[in-house]
């Protein structure tokens, strides 16, 4: 995480960050190892598993990959946020795209652990507690899982009024 000190006339502060949460995934793998067995076990020969046990690797791949962690970068560029160690799936959003930008305490109830889209909403977050929010001109909101919510919203804030 990192934010600069140089600000003033002519400078921008750039805020960056990184959460990571592998606990989460490796709970949401968890829960398939009774599949497996019984999906293992209605079948009397070794080729039965094999089907499961490749979809069941895939989902848990795929989670790792993209479910992981967010990377968050905002600064006069916008805001780039970018899932796992892959940095995909990734969203960026241009200064003018802001509206407004402010933290939020995301309750654990309102976690959506990863990244989820609705027609009003994007969330990208894998924790809860203290958040990034965006609300868009277009209306849509946008909730970023962030280490230091405050130190994001004064870089937006720094480079809008720039």
């Amino acid at each position: 995480m990192m934010a600069s000190a140089f600000a003033g006339r002519g400078r921008y502060s750039i805020y960056t960050g990184r959460v990571t949460n592998w606990p989460m995934v490796v709970l949401s793998v968890v829960p398939m190892a009774p599949l497996l067995v019984m999906g293992g076990s209605s079948n009397e020969n070794w080729r039965g598993f094999v089907v499961p046990l490749l979809v069941a690797a895939a989902v848990g791949l795929v989670n790792a990959l993209t479910g992981s962690s967010v990377r968050t970068a905002a600064g006069p560029n916008g805001i780039s946020v970018r899932f796992g160690p892959l940095g995909w799936p990734r969203c960026t959003y241009g200064l003018e795209q802001v509206e407004r930008a402010e933290v939020i305490d995301l309750h654990p109830w309102y976690v959506a652990f990863g990244f989820w889209w609705t027609p009003r909403r994007t969330y990208c977050t894998v924790r809860s507690g203290p958040t990034l929010q965006l609300t868009l001109r277009t209306g849509r909101t946008v909730t970023v899982t962030v280490p230091d919510a405050r130190a994001a919203v004064m870089a937006i804030h720094e480079a809008q009024s720039a």
